[in-house]
């Protein structure tokens, strides 16, 4: 019996369903390092739910936890391909890992999708913005440079 105490210590109460509506409500509250903790529990016991991928991902992302995040939103992405929310949040968290091609290519994708997403929109022109000052497209004043022809 103390076994079992100390090992439900940890557990939060309620079931999965409270876990993600309580996670959730801690994400919209502010407090995403909090919404992690229960939205990772609730994935733990249900790791087929794209809903509670999604909320973690998004807690995850909040939090600054942005390769987790990235984990979460291929997850959901790779199962449900037409989601242009997880494609969106596969390509904001792939910048902030550093990858901006593979940003890009999801941006796009989101996009595609829902052109009329003035959120989409920013974070792809950010994401080419990016690629092209790495490549050198721009100058110090950041202007397009002129291309030779």
């Amino acid at each position: 019996m103390w076994e079992r105490a100390r090992r439900d210590e940890g557990t939060p109460s309620g079931d999965v369903y409270d876990w993600f509506r309580r996670g959730s409500e801690l994400l919209a509250g502010g407090h995403p390092g909090a919404a992690v903790q229960l939205l990772v529990r609730a994935a733990e016991a249900e790791p087929g739910s794209t809903a509670i991928r999604e909320m973690l991902a998004r807690a995850q992302y909040d939090a600054g936890s942005y390769a987790a995040a990235l984990e979460n939103f291929q997850t959901v992405a790779l199962a449900d391909p037409s989601d242009d929310y997880a494609q969106f949040g596969w390509g904001l968290a792939a910048a902030r890992t550093g990858d901006f091609e593979e940003s890009a290519v999801h941006l796009a994708l989101a996009v595609a999708m829902r052109p009329d997403s003035k959120h989409y929109q920013a974070a792809l022109r950010q994401t080419r913005a990016t690629l092209k000052a790495r490549a050198g497209g721009f100058d110090t004043v950041g202007r397009v440079q002129e291309q030779d022809e």
